[in-house]
Formats: structure tokens, sequence, C-alpha cells
């Protein structure tokens, strides 16, 4: 069956067909696009030219409009958002489908609000501020990378080279604060920091900047980083030169601003030697012929810089999408826009200004286009900021700016160029790159450490704790020195020895001499910045770790359990009751006893007679066996009776005495300890003692979970041991203490009568604590290592935690329950006046009798020894006679006397009736 067409119709589908066609495929013959931006700057004086020869190379090529010609209109923004934003409204009055521009980061955002509002593609080539984002400004494209991607190459260069910190310059403005929160941002992903901001006006005078620079150098980094806008005139580093700054432990860093000035000015060889050592980025432009071409065009014209040849690519990405718009049959056609129309009746005549209507649909070609630019790739990406380009790092030297390396984001740093060779995924690893030597300012090659600790202008500020007990480990001389002294310190001195740079410091105590500070306070005041270290016996916990940065321990600790001991060998038990020191006064009482009873007794007593050996022992076993009672020997001189009543009453109170500490000592041994560790303490109700002002009372609290009223604060060994001799029942007492080790050693050194039970636990270490990210603490943990391969660090604690020997210790610190000399002084006291007195009774009587002994002799009429001429010999002949005198019997002293005095002839009776004996004794010692 056949199709039946009406006529009619047919004739009007043909009319519709000849009309309405051509319409749609017409082609205008001029297309307008405007650029803002300002003309009298180092970028736009380059982009003008650029611009202009982008427009008419678009032209001259008919592959891409063929037949439309593009027109460009420019107008100046004079660096000002009023200018810029009148320049733009002069433009659109100019019925441009797109705008180029601005340069100005701070125009941009006014400009991107414009845009949005009347729907209009706007695209720079300059503004690098990475807050112009698409979310806020949708209809903003940027055919440059964003500061962001820079700041991604800067970072991987600090990272490069090891510096943690940095000190930011900038511009105070949304180039420069953008710019560098995207720096900290990038810092922040290394674990890197900006430690301090140096914002400065764009209209800075030299005089602020000046005083800006001087305040940053009392601090720790050298590492600056400068992100300005091109200045041509490069101040910083004038005044950074005359404040002394460009030397070899600075290091001077620049954003492409410095590039951008350096090849858009003409600088003599003296501007350059002023910025000897200065390390930048330069955007890396692929070299071709096309390239070459435009280079030389815009250096003929006194100006060329990267930004220029962005904005050359910029005139060709809008021609191509124009031309991708056209392609697809869209007109181009204007219309006044509604909202400009209510500004009808003001000067700025706002209501004339025509919209193109096919903005979004030109947006949406732009975001396609993806061409290879003289630049590099042109390609749009998520953010609608065109793919990130590769970088040169350059330096300057003596001789001219010199590029060391390249970077790029997928194969990091290389001294070969990006586009010669294969990219490859980045490893991270900064080993797998390479760059060139590089001059660094002061003209050294030799890497800058990046950072100084401090100077002798402002040396490091160290606090120490000022201890009142465990002063062994650190504590202040209350003297006129003041001297801060302790095994913390001397380990901290000697570690400093190695550290490979000075380190000028102060220390200063914190603590007011009556009780150890509180150390949680002591590392708050180090994270506050008042001051920059602390050294001391700090423990490394992690709430500690949280606030500051800790060295290498350079002692070990845990917590232990201390309680009162039993003695676990009873071998010498016997001994405890008394004090060594007793026990020898003891001895020799016994011995000094034996002699006063010898004396006393053996003119009178024939058991203390005899031969020397025998005499001897006799005396000993007498005075030994008075102790149990069973002496064979009596006394019969009433002084030596005297002195064993005293004596005997003396070993009453001292065996007595004796037998009652015995038997407690015992009772005690047989007493079981129900502590046996942290465990068996924790399941208890008993108080536990703790050193006030650690971090133990955190610990039992928080991490064991104890009640804080069973925790007693402890500052000092004397209350150490006298919590611990009171016991759990009695008020102030403890059962145990939980301490670290090395306190309890300390303390264990210098008393007995407690011991350590259970395991240490919560094992940590003391280190010296520092502000965070401090390169000190990385470099003195080193310095710890290397320390403790020696032996120095042993004798360190040997000088301070042995300086006693264990006798003296022992001597000094008697055990409790001992007792003590003291305890029996009176008793000692009465004995020893009765045994002098009776003593000195006997030696009385044993001289009268020598006297009169001597006396008889000048008139005896017996024949006797002639006396030497000599007094010396007199002398020693009289002291033998009369220690010969006393050796005799008592009885026959007394008998001779007796009967002399019976004879009124004495010298007759004594010749005639005295015995052999006698006459042969006077005849041969007198």
């Amino acid at each position: 069956m056949g199709l039946s067409i009406d006529p009619s119709v047919a004739i009007m589908a043909l009319i519709v067909a000849i009309l309405v066609v051509p319409m749609g495929c017409q082609r205008p013959k001029v297309v307008n696009v405007g650029a803002v931006f300002t003309f009298d700057s180092v970028i736009g004086r380059a982009a003008k030219v650029a611009l202009e020869a982008a427009v008419s190379d678009v032209n001259a090529d008919r592959s891409v409009l063929k037949e439309t010609e593009l027109r460009l209109f420019m107008e100046g923004s004079s660096c000002n958002v009023f200018h810029g934003s009148f320049g733009a409204f002069k433009v659109l009055d100019k019925e441009v489908v797109a705008m180029i521009g601005p340069l100005s980061s701070s125009i941009a955002h006014t400009l991107s609000d414009i845009a949005k509002g009347l729907q209009f593609p706007l695209v720079s080539f300059a503004a690098t501020d990475p807050t112009l984002s698409a979310l806020q400004f949708p209809f903003f494209l940027r055919t440059t990378p964003d500061d962001a991607h820079q700041m991604s190459a800067l970072v991987d260069f600090i990272t490069f080279h090891g510096w943690k910190e940095v000190i930011s310059v900038y511009s105070d403005d949304e180039l420069g604060r953008n710019g560098v929160s995207a720096l900290d941002d990038e810092l922040y992903k290394k674990r890197s920091r900006i430690s301090h901001k140096v914002p400065l006006s764009v209209h800075s005078e030299e005089g602020s900047v000046t005083d800006a620079l001087k305040k940053s150098k009392s601090l720790g980094p050298r590492v600056y980083v400068l992100h300005f806008g091109p200045d041509p005139l490069l101040r910083i580093f004038r005044i950074a030169q005359k404040l002394q700054m460009m030397t070899r432990e600075y290091v001077w860093l620049a954003t492409d601003w410095l590039s951008v000035t350096l090849d858009s000015s003409l600088i003599d060889k003296g501007t350059l030697k002023g910025l000897e050592g200065v390390v930048g980025l330069r955007q890396h432009i692929p070299q071709s012929l096309k390239v070459h071409q435009l280079t030389h065009k815009l250096k003929s014209n006194g100006s060329m810089n990267a930004y220029a040849l962005h904005a050359y690519d910029t005139v060709w990405m809008i021609a191509y999408g124009i031309e991708k718009m056209l392609n697809e049959g869209i007109n181009i056609t204007f219309s006044y826009s509604e909202k400009l129309l209510h500004a009808e009746g003001t000067k700025l005549h706002l209501e004339r200004v025509k919209i193109f209507n096919s903005g979004k649909v030109l947006l949406e070609k732009l975001l396609q286009v993806n061409f290879t630019g003289i630049a590099g790739q042109v390609r749009f990406g998520s953010g609608r900021n065109v793919i990130g380009c590769d970088y040169e790092i350059i330096n300057v030297g003596k001789t001219g700016v010199n590029t060391v390396g390249f970077w790029s984001r997928n194969g990091g740093f290389s001294v070969v160029p990006p586009d010669s060779r294969h990219t490859h995924k980045k490893t991270g690893f900064v080993s797998d790159e390479k760059l060139g030597n590089i001059t660094w300012p002061g003209g050294g090659r030799e890497k800058p450490r990046g950072w100084v600790i401090a100077d002798s202008a402002s040396p490091l500020k160290i606090v120490v704790p000022n201890r009142v007990s465990f002063v062994e480990f650190v504590t202040e001389e209350n003297n006129s020195s003041h001297q801060i002294k302790g095994l913390c310190i001397d380990i901290f001195k000697e570690a400093l020895k190695f550290v490979p740079y000075s380190v000028p410091y102060i220390f200063e105590s914190f603590g007011d001499g009556h009780s150890s500070p509180n150390y949680k306070h002591i590392i708050q005041m180090v994270t506050d910045g008042v001051y920059d270290a602390a050294v001391g016996d700090f423990a490394i916990v992690p709430t500690r770790s949280k606030l500051v940065d800790f060295s290498q321990p350079y002692a070990s600790t845990g917590l232990v359990v201390v309680i009162p001991t039993n003695d676990d060998n009873p071998t010498w038990i016997f001994l405890r009751p008394f004090t060594i020191g007793l026990w020898c006064v003891v001895l020799a009482s016994f011995l000094i006893i034996a002699v006063v009873i010898w004396i006393l007794e053996h003119r009178i007593n024939e058991d203390f007679r005899g031969p020397p050996r025998k005499q001897l022992i006799t005396m000993i076993l007498f005075s030994f066996s008075t102790l149990f009672k069973r002496n064979q020997e009596d006394t019969i001189s009433n002084l030596a009776r005297l002195v064993m009543i005293v004596w005997l009453f003396l070993l009453m109170v001292l065996t007595a005495s004796y037998t009652a500490n015995l038997t407690s000592i015992l009772t005690v041994l047989q007493l079981p300890s129900a502590i046996t560790g942290i465990d068996s303490l924790r399941e208890s109700e008993v108080p536990i003692g703790y050193q006030a002002g650690t971090f133990t009372l955190e610990y039992l609290t928080y991490s064991l979970g104890m009640a804080r009223s069973r925790l007693v604060p402890l500052d000092s060994t004397e209350e150490y041991e006298r919590a611990l001799k009171l016991g759990p029942t009695a008020f102030g007492g403890v059962a145990a203490i939980v301490d670290e080790l090395p306190y309890i050693e300390l303390f264990l050194a210098e008393r007995t009568g407690f011991k350590i039970v259970g395991e240490p636990f919560m094992h940590r270490g003391w280190g010296f604590a520092f502000k965070r990210d401090s390169p000190l603490a990385i470099d003195m943990s080193r310095a710890i290592l290397k320390l403790s391969e020696t032996r120095k660090l042993q004798e360190i604690r040997m000088k301070w935690l042995c300086k006693k020997t264990c006798a003296e210790k022992s001597d000094g610190n008697p055990e409790p329950n001992q007792l003590h000399l003291k305890s029996f002084k009176g008793l000692y006291l009465v004995c020893t006046a009765i045994s002098v007195s009776a003593s000195l009774v006997f030696v009385f009587r044993m001289v009268r009798q020598f006297v009169r002994y001597r006396r008889m002799e000048r008139t005896s009429s017996m024949p006797l020894a002639s006396w030497s001429s000599s007094p010396t010999m007199r002398l020693r002949e009289l002291v033998f006679g009369f220690v010969e005198f006393v050796d005799e019997k008592e009885e026959a002293i007394k008998r001779m006397f007796r009967r002399s005095n019976d004879s009124d002839n004495p010298f007759h009776v004594v010749e005639v009736q005295a015995d052999p004996e006698f006459r042969c004794f006077f005849l041969n010692h007198l």
C-alpha cells in the first residue's frame, strides 16, 4: 500500500527546511573575547604580547575557526578590585563570549562572582590562589597550575633534604595567605610544619620588612619559604643581606615568582651575587620550534615568563571551545541581562551590557578541550584547573641561574627533564631521586642543617626540677653558687658532647626548695614554650609523649612495690639484736673487766698467779664465764667484788635486752606478708604510699582504678621509712610503697629492713623532654646511644648512686629495732666509773707501799746494789722496781712491814730474821 502525502503539507515542510536550516548553520564572521588584567606588571607586559600573538595565530590558522575572526578586547585592572570590576563590565559591553584574566587572585575572586552571576566563562592564566574552587565559582577556569601544585613540589624538596620546620614569608593578600595555607597542608602530610609565619603588606616599607626578618632570626628554623607576586626590586634579599641572613646556615626557597621575575627582568651580576644560594621553582616548558619563536618575540618586547605562554594557550583553548560549539550548530546570540536591567538610570549604564546566551554551553565545551599547547598539555581536571605541569629546580649562583634538577608529580626529582624520560609511579624513597650540585647561601656546597637550636645571644632555656628528695638524680645546691647537679645533669652534659654542633644553654631550676615540684606542670611549660627543654628524671609515659618529644631513654625504669622485710637468711640472725658498734663495745668490755679483775686479784689471789700463759688464760676465761655465772675462781679483794657487782648487773641488763630483742625478731620472721606484688596490693584495701609529683598517682588511679583515698603522698626517703614502719593501721602509715625502680634502689641502698616484692611493672624509661618537632630530640637520642656504648654512663651512675661502701651504709643506717650503744650508755658509765675508781685506789695503795719500802731501803743495813749515776737510768730502774714490787704477793709485803714495826732496830731485825727470799729480792732489784 503506498504512502500518500498532502501536497500543501509537503510545500510547507520544504519552505521551513529552506529557511531554518541555513539559519542554524550560519557561522558568525566575528567572535569577541575580552581580557581584563594589569598591563603594567611583570606578568602583564609579557601576557599582553602573548595574547595578541595568539589571536593573530588563531586567525591565521583557517583550520580552527575557519572564516570566523577572533577579536580580543583588553581592559586594564591596575591591580585593583574596583578597576578590575569596572574593566570587566566595559569588556562585557563588547558582546564577548568569554573573558580572560585577571592576574591578581584578589581581583579573580570578585570577577568570578560576576561570571557566576552573569554566567559567562572566566579563564585565568595567572591567578594561582588555590581557594578559587569550582564549587564556589563554577564559571571560573584556570589554565595554569594553582599554588597547591607548586607547594607540593616545594615540600618534596624540603623533605628531600630532611628539613622539618620552615618559616614562611608571604604577601598579606589572597595570593600569599592561601598559598601558605596550601604549603602548611602539604607539610603536614610529610610530618613537617611551618613554625613561624611572616606576613608582609604588599606595600611594606623597608623598615617593617627589616623588623619582621630580624624577629625571625631569634627562632630556631633557618629554612625560609618566600611566596609573593613577582618583585623586580627583589627587596627581600637585599634586606636579608644587610641582616647577615644570607650565610651558610640559612636556606632560602622561593616559589615561581622568583623565576618569573628573573626571566622577565634584566638582572645584573651585582644583583645575582646578592641572590647567591637561593633555590626556586620554574615551570618546565617543553622545548619546541613554536616555543622558541614565541620566546624570541616576547624577549624582543622586553619581557618573558611562563605565564605569558599559558596566556597564549588560553586563547587557543577558547578558540577550540568556540569551534566545538559552532560545529554543533549553536548560534552565538546575546541578550540583555534581567539582573542588569534593574540598574537602569545609573551612571554606569549597566543595562546596556549584553550577555552571551550560551555561556553554559561554551563552558562545557571548554572543559572538554584537550590539546598540546606550547606550555604543555591543556586538559582540565576535576577541579576545573589545568592538569599540573612539571617544575625545574633553579639555583642562583655567582655566574647566573642554573637548573639543578626537575620535579614531576609522578617521577619525583631527577636531573633528566620529565619529557625526555619515562615517567613511573613515584616510590616515595628519597634514594630513587637525584638532584645536581646546589650552591647554598654563602657559596658552600654542603647542605645547610636548616635550623639552629640556639646561639649565644638566645641560649636554650632548659628547666630542671629542684628536688628536695632523691637529690642524687637532680637538684639545686642551696648555697651562693646555686649550682645544678645530679646524675641526670651529668648524663645530659656528657651526651651533649656527642651532638655534632654547639648548643648554648642555660639551666633554670623549678621548685620552691621545700617540696619536689610537680613534673606534669614542668612538661606543660615546655609544651607552652616557656622553656625549650626539660632535663631531669622524667619518665616517658603516653600522656607526656602527646605534649613533648622525648629523647632516647638514658635509664630503664619500672614501677615496683616495697614493703617492710622479714629476714629470709637467718644464719646470722643472732647478731641482729645489737648493732655492730654495740657488739664491739661488749667484746671490749669483757677484755677490760678481765684486765681490771686480774690487776685487783693478782697480789692476793693464788688463782691469778703463776706463769704468764696461765694468768692470761685464767684472766680471759674468768671474764667470759661471768656471762654464764660459772666462775671457778673467786674474788678476794673488796675492790674486785665491787667491780664484779656492777659488771654482773650490766651483763644482766644486756642479756635480758638481747633475749627480748631476739625473740621479737624471730617472732616477726614467722609472720607472712599478705602483699606479694601489685595484684595483691590492688585487691586489698590497705593504704599505699607514692612519690608526690610523679606520674605514679595517675597510673594507680586511672590505669589500675585504685581509690585516691588509699594513696598517701610522700616526699622523701625519711617519709618512706617512717610510713612503712608505722604500718597500715597507724595514722600516716602505709602497707607498701609504689615507686620507680631507680628511686627504690637508692632507698634500699641507704636503709635496710625493706624489700621489693613481685616483678617490676609498667616498664618505662627516663628521657629528656623537648618541644614538639625539636631537631635536638633526634640528635640527643643518637648521642645517648653513642654514650651508652662507652663506660662513661656507668661511671656516672657509680658516682651518684654508689658513694658509700656497704659497711659504711650498715653502720650509719642500722636495721630497725636494733639496740644501740646509747641504749646502755648510763650502765656503761657507772661500770666504767667503778672500775676506774677501784683501779685508782689499788694504784694509790701500791704507790704508798712502794714509797714506804723505799724509805726502809735507804735506812737498811743490808748490802744493796749500787745506783746508776744517770738520771734516765735511775728512772728506768725505779719503774722496773715498782712493777716487780707490785708483782709480789700482798701478804709477804705486809709481813715485812709488820716485822719492821715490832723491832727497835729494824735494820738488825731485817738483817737477822728476814727470809732468804726477801733478802735476795732486796739485793737484786734495789
